[in-house]
């Protein structure tokens, strides 16, 4: 399983890239490096080796899987936090040894790491058989994905935690299994449309549950369960009126709560501002009417009965959630009309 991982197709046929996969020249490795990952600096193990680098590259939605290899044992260190990147490495040949949270751990064939370089410093060495098939996934994405599925957005009890997970056999495999066939598929949907969105969502689901159980955390039964009732009932009111929204200062008054001690249960239970959790429910509302509402109503007069006036601002925002703009969404819905 994933041997020829974004090599070969699924009937065998040799995949063709419209890149250069293979390089033995350090700064054509070091800028494909910083496209795919983050920049950070690399030190080959052993003094003036050249790489003889394998990279290649493919996306679902905003998961950027690569496979990748140095072709000569390296030390990395210095990952850029201000990239804001999870990096996910599964080893599928040679070894690998991280830095992790207690003492470094070591990847073998089928084994997997996840560290965010947002979060937490990190070093790793890698031997110079190693080969990866490594995925690159924006924290923020997580963040999304977390608060949509378990109902909060954990802490850095859960981010700073550098973990070793998956294995022979493991779902986390097969799952990227499916995940390289379908990206190495010539589907126009694959990468930026519903299926690599798709792809994208189980891939953040699956690892953020990996992920808390190699942290010895519960997503299931953690800060969603223990939230006191005045901030579940504030979502209640915040969902249910999100397209005329009061303010957070009327929730309050009308939970018999301070807008203070309502925005840190927030904080503290969730992981966001009442603000925040707003925000997302308008963009998850905009983005219904955009898929269901008649031909002949514009993003400009949906978007405005969700309470957005900047539509520049919204397009930001819209892209980070789900990303593709408005625009995009409203398209594809009237194609289907």
């Amino acid at each position: 399983m994933l041997e020829e991982a974004l090599v070969l197709d699924a009937h065998g046929t040799p995949i063709q890239h419209d890149r250069p996969t293979r390089s033995q020249d350090w700064d054509e490795v070091q800028e494909f490096c910083q496209s795919v990952y983050m920049p950070y600096r690399v030190r080959p193990l052993q003094r003036l080796a050249r790489p003889d680098a394998t990279m290649i590259s493919a996306r679902s939605g905003a998961v950027t899987m690569t496979r990748f290899s140095y072709g000569t044992g390296i030390h990395l260190d210095r990952f850029d936090p201000e990239a804001g990147n999870i990096l996910v490495l599964n080893t599928l040949r040679g070894a690998l040894r991280h830095q992790a949270t207690a003492e470094p751990a070591t990847t073998a064939p089928g084994e997997s790491f996840v560290v965010d370089c947002s979060r937490t410093d990190y070093w790793l060495d890698g031997d110079a058989d190693h080969m990866q098939l490594n995925l690159t996934i924006p924290h923020d994405v997580m963040e999304h994905t977390a608060e949509k599925w378990f109902g909060f957005v954990p802490d850095d009890a859960l981010w700073t935690r550098r973990v070793k997970f998956g294995g022979a056999g493991s779902r986390w495999l097969s799952l990227l299994d499916y995940a390289t066939r379908t990206a190495s598929a010539d589907l126009p949907l694959a990468a930026d449309g519903p299926l690599g969105r798709h792809l994208e969502e189980v891939i953040c689901l699956e690892l953020l549950m990996e992920w808390a159980r190699g942290a010895g955390l519960s997503l299931q039964q953690g800060a969603r369960c223990a939230a006191p009732r005045y901030v579940r009932q504030a979502e209640e009111i915040l969902t249910a009126e999100a397209r005329d929204a009061p303010t957070i200062g009327d929730v309050a008054r009308r939970l018999g709560v301070s807008a203070r001690t309502l925005s840190e249960g927030f904080r503290q239970f969730r992981g966001l501002t009442p603000p925040a959790f707003l925000a997302t429910r308008r963009l998850e509302g905009l983005r219904a009417d955009l898929q269901t509402a008649p031909p002949d109503h514009t993003v400009a007069v949906l978007a405005a009965g969700w309470g957005f006036v900047n539509l520049g601002a919204l397009a930001g925002a819209y892209r980070d959630r789900f990303a593709e703009l408005p625009s995009q969404t409203r398209a594809r819905a009237r194609c289907t009309q």
